[in-house]
């Protein structure tokens, strides 16, 4: 797995996470999904992502968006 697609598996998950949180915790929990979103957007425009960096340190190969 490269690192394009560890950063896209991790926003996943998260995304998923927070849903759940939203639905058996509480409804302020979309704005911990609205912070992903708002990440993942900034990160298609800047290319700096903080999971790009710590996955890039734990060893992952670069692929086209994170280089």
């Amino acid at each position: 797995m490269n690192l394009d697609r560890a950063v896209m598996a991790f926003a996943g998950v998260m995304i998923l996470i927070s849903v759940a949180l939203v639905y058996f915790v509480s409804p302020l929990w979309l704005f911990f999904t609205a912070f992903i979103g708002l990440n993942l957007l900034q990160a298609s425009f800047t290319g700096f992502c903080p999971a790009a960096m710590v996955f890039r340190k734990l060893g992952f190969n670069a692929g086209c968006a994170f280089k």
